[in-house]
């Protein structure tokens, strides 16, 4: 499953959800990610399922800054003690 904890299914069910609240909610859901896992599968996944029905959402937006912008990397943890995206 690529939201195991019903993150990013949630934030496409707030009304008025703005930009910055999605990404904390997709950091939130990239830091719980399992280590091993895939990430941009799962991201692409998770635009592909919600997309088509949410085309102008910020979430598809920074699901899509994910999708093409970087890796996120489970797992990679720095100093602070905190996943690292990279």
């Amino acid at each position: 499953m690529h939201d195991p904890r019903g993150l990013i299914r949630e934030a496409y069910n707030i009304e008025n959800i703005d930009m910055p609240q999605c990404r904390a909610i997709f950091l939130d859901w990239a830091l719980g990610a399992e280590a091993g896992n895939d990430a941009l599968a799962a991201i692409r996944a998770l635009l592909a399922q919600y997309e088509p029905d949410n085309p102008d959402h910020p979430m598809t937006e920074i699901l899509k800054e994910g999708a093409l912008g970087g890796s996120v990397q489970p797992g990679r943890v720095g100093r602070s003690g905190r996943r690292k995206l990279q």
